[in-house]
């Protein structure tokens, strides 16, 4: 089978052939449609990600395909279409995974969306209810707002009644911003992002998928009592911010790595997910696809990812 291999870090990633190896207990096969991209992968290829496994391995977090063959000790059965949350793997034809990481998807949602699905719905509706706990009429600023995590964050926040404030770079971004459910628009170039924040009256709540400058600029503009989701670094540079401040306005500070939730609270994840595949086939959430490249484009595909070109998610398919 093809697959998209990084042999070594810092290393540009190639087209290989690998084999594969049969499925052990509580493992299936997945013929592999399409795959999402997602900021991680360019980090593990810089050697950078906190959950990058030993090279040589294959890219690829999130993919969606059709299971083939069970090993021992499952009980989805062969047939059945998956989204498979993978961590690694799912740049390629097919792979292997734990059950635990597979999720049927609705007969009614295209492989292809459902790749794009996962990662970036789960962090944010993981973030959202389970750590903010957003109530209806409260502020969210959403930094990042039409990448393919945060324009998440814009749709979950307003579908749970949230007053959503999009901040991103440039008109098209936030015209993105604001069909995906934002009222209030920031350009990311603002020159004083905190006072602009401050202006629209405070924010109960950041979604910072970021950092640095714009993420401490949120930060200052917390109403007391407000909580910080950091969700991400991808300017370059985790926030720098004050905790002093976290102290009096009793500011509460959230890290979310939504993969840790296989290890954490296993059940909370596996709910997580049968929720927002429910959404999805009922309609109430649509992901939203940027551009779609064949496997033997892959590299071109990073490239976009890593140069922010891209409105939501960046996918993969194998044909």
């Amino acid at each position: 089978m093809r697959a998209f291999e990084l042999s070594a870090p810092k290393t540009a990633p190639r087209l290989v052939e690998r084999a594969l190896r049969a499925p052990a207990e509580g493992e299936l096969v997945v013929e592999i449609a399409a795959c999402g991209l997602n900021f991680a992968d360019l980090l593990m290829v810089e050697g950078s990600y906190q959950d990058t496994p030993p090279t040589p391995f294959v890219l690829g977090l999130e993919a969606a395909g059709r299971v083939t063959s069970a090993g021992p000790g499952t009980t989805i059965a062969p047939g059945t279409r998956v989204a498979v949350y993978a961590g690694h793997g799912g740049l390629a034809e097919a792979g292997v995974f734990a059950e635990a990481r597979c999720t049927p998807v609705p007969e009614k949602m295209k492989l292809v969306e459902a790749a794009a699905f996962q990662i970036a719905y789960g962090t944010s509706y993981m973030a959202l209810r389970a750590r903010a706990r957003v109530k209806a009429g409260e502020t969210l600023v959403v930094l990042g707002a039409a990448g393919g995590v945060g324009l998440t964050a814009v749709e979950i926040g307003a579908a749970l009644g949230a007053r959503v404030i999009a901040v991103a770079r440039g008109a098209e971004k936030l015209a993105v911003a604001q069909a995906a459910g934002a009222a209030e628009l920031i350009d990311a170039e603002t020159p004083d992002l905190k006072a602009a924040l401050k202006a629209l009256g405070g924010v109960d709540i950041v979604y910072d998928a970021v950092g640095g400058p714009l993420g401490e600029a949120a930060f200052g503009a917390l109403k007391p009592g407000g909580r910080f989701l950091l969700i991400g670094f991808a300017g370059g540079t985790p926030p720098a911010l004050k905790l002093n401040h976290a102290l009096v306005k009793n500011l509460e500070i959230h890290g979310l790595y939504w993969g840790g939730y296989l290890d954490l609270d296993p059940k909370a994840f596996r709910a997580a997910m049968r929720e927002l595949f429910a959404l999805a086939a009922s309609g109430n959430l649509k992901p939203h696809i940027s551009a779609t490249f064949p496997l033997a484009r892959a590299t071109e595909a990073l490239e976009m990812l890593r140069a922010r070109r891209a409105t939501g998610k960046i996918v993969v398919t194998m044909r």
